[in-house]
């Protein structure tokens, strides 16, 4: 039941999405900033829905720990399709997520994205992945946080899979902080019994802010690894909470 109650809101919401699209760019001819406060407003409302409708409990940890005066670079594990919709709902500023290439193919779902300035990555292209780095430098220093999973796609293993390099660039050039995230038990909603949504309950912590200036010369060489240490002990840390 849960499979087919997400397979109608979504049916319903691409048909809603037609006004509401249309409305949105109306905004952003008059107030940019605007047009991506609402999208994203509409964006969280219907992700709760979702996960309400799933049964899906969520505990969210470590909010004090996000700068309300500067946009961040959020870095966190990859389990889960249902990362975004639980990451997404949990983090307080305006932000846009660092999706695949792929997903700018997909109808409505591109537009919403486009209107949080979400980013989509190749990562089969070098030149490309870095233009899309680049647009990630800019969007921080406009304001904007971002949302990047570092080890490039859903890991169902128990370790993680090694994190990207390249992901922390936007860090490094931009000078904003790292806010590390550790999500536990997002797959038992779905990727654990493919094709059934089950009800879960999933813990969601942002860690400490990491400033890459702080950092001992030794972090600064190896600061993914550094950094996913951190997200290893949270996860550690919450698989009791479960």
């Amino acid at each position: 039941m849960k499979t087919l109650f997400v397979a109608l809101f979504l049916l319903i919401y691409f048909i809603l999405s037609i006004p509401l699209l249309f409305i949105e760019f109306i905004i952003g001819k008059f107030n940019k900033q605007l047009k991506v406060r609402s999208s994203q407003k509409i964006v969280v409302t219907a992700f709760k829905v979702i996960l309400a409708g799933c049964g899906v409990k969520k505990t969210v940890l470590g909010l004090e720990n996000i700068p309300s005066d500067q946009p961040v670079l959020y870095v966190a594990n990859h389990r889960s399709y249902f990362d975004i919709l639980v990451g997404y709902t949990s983090v307080p500023t305006l932000t846009g997520f660092v999706a695949k290439k792929e997903m700018h193919k997909l109808p409505f779902i591109s537009s919403w994205m486009k209107n949080l300035n979400c980013l989509f990555l190749d990562r089969d292209n070098i030149r490309e992945g870095m233009k899309t780095i680049l647009e990630g430098i800019e969007l921080v220093k406009n304001g904007h946080s971002i949302f990047i999973a570092p080890e490039g796609t859903r890991n169902q293993e128990k370790e993680m899979l090694p994190f990207k390099e390249g992901s922390f660039k936007i860090a490094e050039k931009s000078g904003c902080p790292i806010i590390p995230v550790a999500m536990n038990n997002t797959d038992a909603i779905f990727e654990q019994h493919l094709p059934w949504i089950r009800k879960g309950h999933v813990i969601i912590e942002f860690g400490k802010p990491i400033y890459i200036k702080e950092l001992q010369t030794e972090d600064k060489k190896h600061l993914a690894p550094y950094v996913q240490g951190i997200i290893k002990e949270m996860l550690e840390k919450n698989e009791s909470l479960v």
